[in-house]
């Protein structure tokens, strides 16, 4: 039981190094803000004004982590599909 524990910690612990290398961040709003500026060419500014235009179209005037780790979600799986 200790081994899985451990075992598991550690993997925890991988996972959360390599989410805080590639993204500089442990908020979701950032990581969905990088991925769309990486993937448009666009600047951050501009990706961080059309994240917040799009939660205040679903009417969301402030969002959380929940709010953006879920629209992060939303926006990894339609990159998923759009991939032949």
């Amino acid at each position: 039981m200790k081994k899985i524990a451990i075992a598991a910690a550690v993997l925890a612990l991988l996972a959360a190094t390599a989410t805080y290398a590639r993204f500089e961040s442990f908020d979701p709003c950032v990581w969905m803000e990088h991925e769309l500026a990486q993937e448009s060419g666009l600047p951050r500014m501009v990706v961080a004004a059309r994240i917040q235009a799009e939660f205040l179209v679903r009417g969301i005037g402030d969002p959380g982590a929940k709010d953006c780790l879920l629209a992060w979600w939303d926006f990894r799986a339609e990159g998923l599909r759009k991939t032949p």
